[in-house]
């Protein structure tokens, strides 16, 4: 902490001189830095001076024999370990991406109906977490399942290490429970997959030809409104080099769904350079689970018993109702203790 407070006075410093903004983008990425050091540095004091504070009120608690004041305290010792839990968390969201905005697309696997309910119900999951964390969300491309649920769906995340934190959702999720569209009342297992991409600011640079793209216009579906399905103003971009294909159907536009399909596509090829860098430089690549159907990261199974495990780090809990509501906090600091630690 003493070093965040050494660079914060430096920042403080070189923002006194007339030549900061001689370089406006470094100037910007400046400021940011301080917003998030300042961030960081009040709540360690804020929990710091909390602590102080409850060492003299225990000890005078201690000297009086007050029962009142000590059962204050311990609720107030359990509040300051959940902060304490959170900036520890935060502290381990140094990616370079960690700190930006996500997208995340869920896709229905095989199994029909069933597959396609519960990406539905992944999406609600999620929804409910980003919810939770005062994330601001909004869908950008949804396809309805031909009689339940969603084949897919994507939503752009807007909040503060976003990305940092739903990273840890990449890849398939399993669900086995007793089908509600089985007349026989049997247990099905339904898979659906997740993935997770960095918001990619404008300063950085992926440069997307215009022949490298096919560009189809069709007439959106689903929710949206009337408006939806009276024109053509949902974009689908296929990027002809990656293969990669975005669209976007929630604008009322075609203009202005095109551009959200771009900044989708953008990200998405962002990501993917990402990866080939990381595949190059990893040794240990050949080791890496690939994502494909069948190597699941997390089940779900509401019968014969009720359990949400996650296979990576062995976390587990019964409470699976919480979990589908959007309670992943578990999860997400199981993960990214694991990966703190790798």
């Amino acid at each position: 902490m003493a070093a965040k407070k050494k660079r914060l006075a430096a920042i403080d410093k070189d923002m006194e001189k007339s030549s900061f903004w001689d370089n406006p983008q470094k100037a910007g990425e400046i400021q940011k830095e301080r917003s998030d050091l300042i961030d960081i540095v009040q709540a360690f004091e804020t929990v710091e001076t909390k602590i102080e504070e409850n060492i003299e009120m225990a000890e005078l608690a201690q000297a009086e024999q007050d029962q009142e004041v000590g059962a204050e305290l311990e609720t107030d010792s359990e509040s300051i370990d959940k902060k304490i839990r959170s900036m520890e968390l935060a502290r381990m969201l140094s990616g370079p991406n960690d700190q930006r905005g996500a997208y995340v697309s869920i896709n229905a696997g095989a199994g029909g109906t069933e597959s396609c309910d519960w990406a539905d119900m992944l999406q609600r999951m999620y929804l409910r977490y980003c919810e939770s964390r005062n994330w601001t969300t909004s869908i950008t491309d949804y396809q309805t399942g031909d009689e339940a649920g969603i084949k897919s769906v994507t939503f752009s995340v807007d909040g503060k290490s976003a990305y940092g934190y739903l990273r840890a959702e990449v890849g398939i999720h399993r669900l086995v429970r007793i089908s509600p569209f089985d007349a026989g009342k049997r247990r099905h297992t339904s898979f659906a997959s997740v993935f997770v991409y960095p918001e990619v600011e404008d300063d950085i640079e992926i440069e997307i030809r215009d022949e490298d793209l096919r560009i189809d216009t069709y007439r959106a579906s689903g929710a949206g409104g009337q408006h939806v399905n009276k024109t053509d103003s949902a974009v689908r971009l296929t990027h002809l080099p990656t293969g990669i294909v975005v669209a976007c159907q929630n604008e009322r536009s075609q203009h202005r769904n095109k551009a959200m399909a771009m900044k989708v596509l953008r990200s998405r090829v962002y990501d993917l350079e990402l990866e080939k860098r990381r595949e190059e430089e990893d040794v240990l690549h050949a080791q890496k689970k690939e994502i494909a159907w069948g190597s699941q990261i997390r089940s779900y199974v509401l019968q014969p018993y009720r359990m949400v495990k996650d296979h990576r780090t062995n976390f587990e809990t019964g409470n699976v109702d919480k979990i589908l509501d959007g309670d992943l906090d578990g999860f997400m600091e199981a993960f990214l203790l694991q990966d703190d630690s790798e």
